[in-house]
C-alpha cells in the first residue's frame, strides 16, 4: 500500500472509528469523583490510583486485546459481533447443541450494541453542551434544548448520507486529538507526578486498599473504553493497518495525556471537578473547546449511528429481523446506508433518554453494562473462533483469553450495581431487541416448516403439472422461492387461476452465506430443468446489497427460450393466522404476525419492478 493512500484511510479511520472512545475524556475521569454515594474522595493517592487504572485499561483491554488479537478474528476482512458470530458459526454443525450458544452470545452482543447505540449520542453531545454553563451559567438551561436540537438535526440528515460530511469527519478529530493531548500536556508540566501513575502497581495498590469502593470506581473507569468494539466493526472499512497505525500514534498518546491533565488539575484544584474536561483550558479556549467538542461529539455519535444501520442489515440478512426499508446513499460506497425505521426509533429513544436522565453524569450510569457486556461477549465468540476456525486446542484458547475475560467480567459486575441509577435502560432494551430477533426466527422457520406441506417436488410438479396441452406464454417468469427444489405456492396458484404458464420459468432462491461478500464467480447456480424450467440459487453476503433484477440479468444464461429482460416476477404474500399453542407461545406468535405484517414485502426489498411484480396470497397457520 502506498504511503498516500495509507495516510487517506487513516485519516478517514480516525473521523469514523475512533469519535466514541475520543470524546470519552468529556466525562469519564470526573465520573469517578462524581458518583454520588460511590464516589472516590479526592486524594493524591486516589487520583494516581485511579489514573493508573485507566491507562491500564486502555493499555490491557483496547491495545493488547482488540488492536492486536480480537482484529486477527475477521470474517473477510470484516469485523463486529455479528460477523464474528458468522465466523464462528460457519464451522459448527446445524443440529449442535454449541451452534445454540453461540447464536444466543451473538444476539445478545448484538442486542448490547443497539444499547449502546442509544447512549453514546446521548451522552457524548450532553457532556459536551454542558460547557455552555462555563461560557455563562445563564445557559444552563439551555443545555438541554440545545442538545436535543443538535441530535434530531443528526437524525434528519442521515436521509441525505454522510458522503459529503464525512469528508470533514478525520480532519475535525484529528485536531481534536490534537488540542485534547496539547491540554493534557499543559496541566501535566504545572503538576508532573501524575506521571507515576504509569506505573501499574498504582493500580493495583488502589484496588487492593479500597474494597468495595475500588469495585464501584471500576464502573466509572469502563467508560474510557467505550467505542473500543468500534475498532473492530469497522474494520471491513480500513482494514487493520490504517486502525492500529492511528491508535499507536496518535489516539492513544492523546488520550492518555488528557486523562493524566485531568488529573494533574484536580491535584492542583479540586473544586474544578464541576467541569473537568473544559477547566483544563484557559478561559479564554473554552468557548471554541466547547464548540469543538460538540462537533466531536455529533461525529461521535455517526459513527454509532452507521454502525446500528449496518449491524441491523446484517440481522435482517441471516434472518434474525424482518426486511425493512434499506436506502443505498452513496453509489461508490456500500457501506453507506440508511433505514428510516431504525433511524426513526433511535431519533425518539435518544431523546427520550435524555429527557429522562437530565445530565451526562446521570447517563453515565446507563452507560457501563452495554460496553462491558458488549466486550464479554467478544471475548467468549473469540474463543469459539480460536478454537473451531484457528484449531488452537481448547486448553490454549480458553488460557489465552483467560485475563481478559476476567479483566471484562469485574468491569460488567461492577456496571451491574448501577442497575438501579439507570442500568435498567440497557437492560431492558437488550432484552427488547433479543425477544424481537429471537421471535422473528422461530417464527420464520415454523412458516417455512408450514409452507413445505403446502409444496411439492419442482420435479414432480414439471412430469405431473405441465403437459403437453398446458398453454405456454411468451416472456420469462421468475418465482420467488424459499426452496428452489420445490414448486412454489405461488407457481401452482397461478397455474390454476390463469391456466397457463410462461415459456420460461425461473425458481429462485436467495440464499445469505455466513460471510460477508460472496465472489461474483460464486454468485449464482443456474440448473436446467425439462420444459423450460430452471432452477435458480442466488447467493450473498450479510453485508451485500440485493438487486434481483440486476443480478440475474448479469448471470442469465445464453441460448434460452425467452430473453431474460423483460421479466415478469412472482412471490408469495403470506396470511398469518394464530391457531392452537404448539410452536411458540400466544403472545409471540401475536408479534410474529405484527412485525410480518409490518416487514417489507419480498419485491421491494429485493429491488423487482412494482409494474413487473404479482403477490400470490398463503394462508399459513403458526
Amino acid at each position: 500500500m502506498k504511503n498516500s493512500s495509507l495516510a487517506a484511510l487513516a485519516l478517514a479511520a480516525l473521523g469514523i472509528v475512533y469519535g466514541d472512545i475520543g470524546t470519552s475524556p468529556l466525562y469519564a475521569f470526573e465520573q469517578v469523583f462524581s458518583a454520588g454515594v460511590h464516589s472516590v474522595p479526592i486524594s493524591q493517592a486516589n487520583i494516581l490510583g485511579v489514573l493508573s487504572l485507566f491507562i491500564w485499561s486502555l493499555m490491557m483491554i483496547v491495545t493488547l486485546k482488540y488492536v492486536f488479537f480480537i482484529m486477527r478474528a475477521d470474517n473477510q476482512g470484516e469485523g463486529g459481533i455479528i460477523a464474528l458470530m458468522a465466523l464462528a458459526l460457519n464451522k459448527v454443525r446445524d443440529r449442535s447443541p454449541y451452534r445454540l450458544w453461540i447464536l444466543l452470545l451473538g444476539l445478545t452482543g448484538a442486542a448490547f450494541f443497539y444499547g449502546d447505540g442509544v447512549i453514546t449520542p446521548a451522552i457524548s453531545v450532553l457532556s459536551a453542551v454542558e460547557g455552555l454553563e462555563l461560557i455563562s451559567p445563564k445557559l444552563k438551561d439551555m443545555v438541554l434544548p440545545v442538545a436535543i436540537a443538535i441530535l434530531c438535526f443528526l437524525f434528519w440528515s442521515q436521509r441525505k448520507g454522510t458522503a459529503t460530511i464525512g469528508l470533514f469527519f478525520g480532519p475535525v478529530m484529528l485536531v481534536w486529538f490534537v488540542v485534547i493531548g496539547l491540554l493534557g500536556l499543559w496541566n501535566i508540566v504545572q503538576q508532573p507526578i501524575v506521571l507515576l501513575a504509569l506505573n501499574p502497581l498504582y493500580a493495583i495498590e488502589f484496588v487492593s486498599t479500597h474494597g468495595l469502593l475500588s469495585f464501584f470506581a471500576l464502573g466509572a473507569v469502563v467508560l474510557c473504553l467505550t467505542g473500543a468494539e468500534a475498532l473492530y466493526a469497522d474494520m471491513g472499512h480500513f482494514g487493520r493497518h490504517p486502525i492500529r497505525m492511528m491508535w499507536v500514534r496518535l489516539v492513544l498518546p492523546a488520550l492518555l495525556l488528557n486523562y493524566l491533565g485531568q488529573g494533574a488539575l484536580l491535584l492542583t484544584r479540586p473544586s474544578a471537578l464541576s467541569n473537568l474536561f473544559y477547566l483544563m483550558a484557559p478561559d479564554v479556549l473554552q468557548t471554541p473547546l466547547v464548540i469543538l467538542a460538540t462537533l466531536a461529539t455529533v461525529i461521535a455519535s455517526q459513527a454509532v449511528i452507521s454502525g446500528v444501520f449496518s449491524m441491523t442489515r446484517q440481522a435482517i440478512q441471516l434472518g434474525f429481523l424482518p426486511r425493512i426499508q434499506i436506502l443505498q446513499t452513496s453509489a461508490h460506497e456500500i457501506g453507506q446506508i440508511y433505514l428510516p425505521f431504525v433511524n426513526y426509533f433511535l431519533a425518539i429513544a435518544v431523546v427520550g433518554v435524555i429527557l429522562i436522565f437530565q445530565t451526562s453524569n446521570a447517563l453515565a450510569s446507563a452507560y457501563g453494562i452495554a460496553v462491558t457486556g458488549t466486550m464479554l461477549i467478544t471475548d467468549f465468540l473469540a474463543i469459539s473462533v480460536a478454537i473451531k476456525v484457528w484449531n488452537w486446542q481448547p486448553w490454549r484458547a480458553i488460557s489465552g483469553a483467560m485475563a481478559f475475560v476476567v479483566i471484562d467480567a469485574v468491569f460488567f459486575g461492577a456496571n451491574t450495581i448501577k442497575f438501579i441509577d439507570g442500568g435498567w435502560m440497557p437492560i431492558l432494551l437488550s432484552i427488547l431487541m433479543i425477544t424481537v430477533m429471537t421471535t422473528w426466527n422461530r417464527g420464520r422457520l415454523i412458516v417455512e416448516d408450514q409452507l413445505k406441506t403446502q409444496t411439492t417436488p419442482l420435479k414432480d410438479f414439471i412430469t405431473n403439472e405441465v403437459t403437453d396441452e398446458t398453454p405456454r406464454v411468451k416472456g420469462t417468469a421468475i418465482y420467488l422461492a424459499s426452496n428452489w427444489h420445490l414448486a412454489p405456492i405461488s407457481l401452482r396458484r397461478s397455474l390454476h387461476h390463469f391456466g397457463v404458464i410462461h415459456k420460461q420459468v425461473g425458481i429462485l432462491e436467495i440464499s445469505y452465506e455466513l460471510a460477508p461478500y460472496i465472489a461474483e464467480e460464486s454468485r449464482a447456480t443456474i440448473i436446467h430443468c425439462d420444459k423450460g424450467f430452471l432452477r435458480i440459487l442466488l447467493k450473498f453476503g450479510f453485508m451485500e446489497t440485493v438487486s434481483i433484477p440486476d443480478t440475474l440479468k448479469a448471470h442469465w444464461p445464453e441460448g434460452m427460450i425467452s430473453s431474460f429482460d423483460p421479466a415478469s416476477y412472482f412471490a408469495n404474500r403470506l396470511v398469518i393466522v394464530q391457531q392452537g399453542n404448539g410452536g411458540m407461545r400466544s403472545w409471540r406468535k401475536r408479534l410474529f404476525r405484527f412485525m410480518y405484517r409490518n416487514a417489507q414485502h419480498p419485491t421491494d426489498f429485493f429491488s423487482v419492478p412494482i409494474a413487473d411484480s404479482m403477490s400470490v396470497s398463503t394462508r399459513v397457520t403458526i
